[in-house]
């Protein structure tokens, strides 16, 4: 990323701070009545990187019902293309974290070469957008669409002839994680931003969930 690419960056993430800081809080829990979180699993086998996760201001809820809230918010084509792949298989490390995280876990036990791992939660605004500005900084191209920051890299695994790679989005406290190993199916992260903000004049995919009697405000 240029330097003016950079400096253009970090101007319009000052600016997008400025506009996020009225929004409302939202529910950290963020599950339906009928859906309690689940505990969280183990850690799944593919090394996550870590990204700032925590409350944040948003309006924006998160998928509720896991782990069929991992296939509502995809779309038929892009479910076509995981068909036969397990969704948070016991011990995947799929399910609801205590920070209210979503972690929707494709692959197959044991099969560490190919899995798709995305973890979606309420970030922290500033650190969010300084753990993006560090990543356009470590060779990932970043870029603004559907009103939000984008950073995408691939690269050949160390270990495994295989391609392994990462894409975030990050919008209103809401980030978007997805890691994963030779299993990439096409528009996955822009069907999973289509049904957290649908387009204007869309119908969306998933129902809002209902409000936690335990949510902070």
């Amino acid at each position: 990323m240029t330097s003016r690419r950079l400096a253009t960056l970090g101007i319009t993430l000052f600016a997008a701070l400025a506009l996020t800081a009225c929004a409302g809080t939202p529910d950290t829990v963020g599950t339906s009545a009928s859906a309690p979180a689940s505990p969280a699993a183990p850690t799944p086998a593919m090394t996550l990187a870590p990204f700032p996760m925590g409350p944040a201001t948003s309006t924006t809820p998160l998928p509720s019902n896991l782990p069929q809230g991992c296939r509502d918010i995809l779309t038929a084509s892009v479910l076509q293309e995981l068909d036969g792949v397990p969704l948070n298989a016991e011990g995947m490390g799929g399910g609801i974290r205590s920070d209210s995280t979503r972690v929707c876990v494709w692959g197959e036990p044991g099969a560490v070469g190919t899995r798709l791992v995305t973890l979606i939660g309420y970030a922290p605004d500033q650190p969010a957008r300084d753990a993006l500005y560090a990543l356009g900084n470590d060779g990932y191209t970043c870029y603004e669409p559907h009103g939000g920051i984008r950073c995408e890299k691939t690269w050949p695994s160390a270990t495994l002839p295989v391609q392994e790679g990462r894409t975030l989005f990050y919008r209103d406290g809401v980030v978007i994680d997805t890691q994963y190993s030779n299993l990439a199916p096409a528009g996955y992260t822009d069907a999973i931003i289509d049904a957290l903000w649908p387009p204007a004049g869309s119908v969306p995919r998933t129902p809002a969930p209902t409000p936690s009697p335990s949510a902070t405000r």
